[in-house]
């Protein structure tokens, strides 16, 4: 199949920061610590690792040579380069999820992404100046509730900038938001981390320390270690922070020469993401908070493996003592979040601007302007019911990822053979990848993911069989109509196009990176 490309990466540097927003997330700053402190704190670090070396950096080297792959025959979204790699006719099908994910997670990300917005406003404006924390708390509760303060006009700011971004090209939209992006949050980060593990409390505050929570939570409980839910945990955390599974990376890589290096980008995009959640996530919502409230407090607090509790009801207290400068960590912190955030819903929208443009020559700005009044459409039940807000985070957001990988490793190791894969992975390398990853990505990951799946198969009936209100049940129809809507396009597209994929015959884009 021979094409023109009229998209791609303008920079090696815009294309390492993009994948690297993609994968720097709400769950870097917010999930992560609070996973930490309730499955065994430093001792958690040992089986995140694990995960990250023998499944996490696995996936990344075979997403981005999937992606690399795909791109020479001209296609950029999961279905169809599925189809080039399996030939099988099922194939494509399996590849629905690519599509399906990115769709279903951003419809709730989005809205997520408009509270970091908002309190950062609420932050500027002094909104929290003089509440008391039981106040705060009740401010964010009546937020998300549908109170008088609820962000509705901020998600839609937060629609209409996904929109429009996208709508705008990967080199002229995606790469200069990461470019801004990124740095900042990094920026907003490290300051914010110092200011956290320097902390001296205000008169009154429990600890008076932050480096009590930051000892804290990296305090080694190594009896942890044998417990198989500390390591489903962290193995779902490598899922979430790197963003593997959803058919994401497949299509940023999809853009690059089939001479560019995958194993350098994709450990680079990987590691930074790994220093962004370790050194700088671990830094900061939980020292604060610890220094403040002290550890039985926010211990509480963090139950159930999520920091949106201290990040959106406690921080804006203790910010909010801090004086002017207060006000200016409120920001740092709401806009880092932010920008964690918007990066990361970006790349979700790309796999379907390229499968419309692919498979039915809808240009990329129309195709932008789509995915956002899909998301629109999906996410007003996440905006009136905190229900299908939980609903499409669990079956998208975390089940589909673990099915999706379990396939693609299967099909990128075993129907597209090892050897093949690992030559896709080697070509252009500027690093030699270890050849015990070959190993790994044939044998040790599947068996990982596998197992994976396994441990987590009790939840996944407890959560389909659980009572749930009205938008809870409409949120999984939705999820059901949007597989078999993606499904059916994709039957769609075969028979309209009937891409014949010839190994011999690769689709060759010019190299733009430098």
């Amino acid at each position: 199949m021979t094409k023109t490309q009229s998209s791609g990466w303008g920079s090696r540097v815009g294309l390492i920061l993009a994948m690297a927003g993609n994968a720097v997330g709400l769950g870097n700053f917010l999930r992560f610590p609070a996973q930490a402190i309730e499955n065994g704190g430093g001792a958690f670090i040992i089986p995140y690792l694990v995960c990250f070396l023998l499944m996490g950096l696995p996936l990344l080297f075979v997403e981005w040579s999937m992606g690399r792959y795909g791109g020479k025959h001209g296609q950029h979204s999961t279905p169809f380069i599925f189809d080039a790699m399996g030939k099988a006719p099922y194939w494509k099908y399996f590849g629905v999820f690519g599509i399906f994910t990115n769709i279903a997670v951003a419809a709730f990300y989005c809205y997520l992404e408009s509270w970091a917005l908002s309190w950062a406003y609420y932050s500027v404006t002094g909104a929290f100046t003089g509440m008391s924390q039981e106040e705060v708390g009740a401010f964010f509760k009546n937020y998300i509730e549908l109170g008088t303060n609820h962000p509705v006009v901020f998600w839609m700011i937060c629609l209409f900038l996904n929109t429009w971004i996208l709508s705008r090209g990967l080199s002229g939209g995606v790469e200069k938001v990461a470019k801004i992006g990124m740095p900042l949050l990094l920026a907003f980060g490290a300051v914010l981390a110092v200011t956290g593990i320097t902390l001296q409390a205000e008169p009154g505050g429990a600890v008076n320390d932050g480096l009590v929570g930051l000892n804290y939570l990296w305090t080694p409980d190594f009896d942890s270690i044998w417990s198989f839910k500390v390591w489903v945990a962290a193995a779902g955390q490598i899922f979430f922070t790197l963003s593997l599974g959803m058919g994401s990376i497949h299509c940023y890589a999809s853009y690059l020469n089939s001479k560019e290096d995958v194993a350098l980008n994709a450990m680079s995009a990987g590691w930074m993401n790994e220093f962004v959640e370790v050194v700088l996530g671990s830094a900061v919502i939980i020292p604060i908070s610890i220094g403040y409230l002290g550890i039985e407090a926010v211990t509480e607090m963090v139950s159930g493996g999520s920091g949106l509790g201290i990040g959106f009801a406690v921080l804006p207290k203790l910010f909010s003592g801090w004086g002017v400068f207060g006000i200016f960590a409120g920001v740092m912190w709401f806009g880092l979040l932010f920008f964690a955030g918007i990066t990361s819903s970006l790349a979700m929208g790309t796999p379907v601007m390229g499968f419309l443009k692919d498979n039915f020559k809808i240009k990329e700005s129309t195709g932008a302007w789509i995915f956002g009044s899909i998301i629109l459409l999906l996410g007003i039940p996440c905006v009136l019911s905190p229900d299908a807000f939980n609903e499409y985070d669990y079956w998208a957001g975390t089940i589909a990822l673990v099915i999706f990988a379990m396939i693609e490793i299967v099909l990128f190791a075993w129907v597209f053979g090892m050897d093949k894969g690992w030559r896709e992975i080697n070509t252009g390398a500027d690093i030699k990848v270890p050849t015990i990853f070959k190993f790994i990505i044939q044998y040790v990951s599947p068996l990982f993911l596998i197992v994976v799946f396994i441990g987590a198969a009790p939840g996944i009936w407890e959560n389909a069989t659980k009572e749930t209100s009205f938008y809870g049940w409409l949120a999984r129809f939705l999820l059901i109509g949007l597989f078999v809507g993606v499904a059916m396009m994709v039957y769609i597209a075969k028979k309209r196009n009937n891409p014949q994929y010839a190994a011999d015959e690769p689709f060759e884009k010019p190299n733009t990176l430098n």
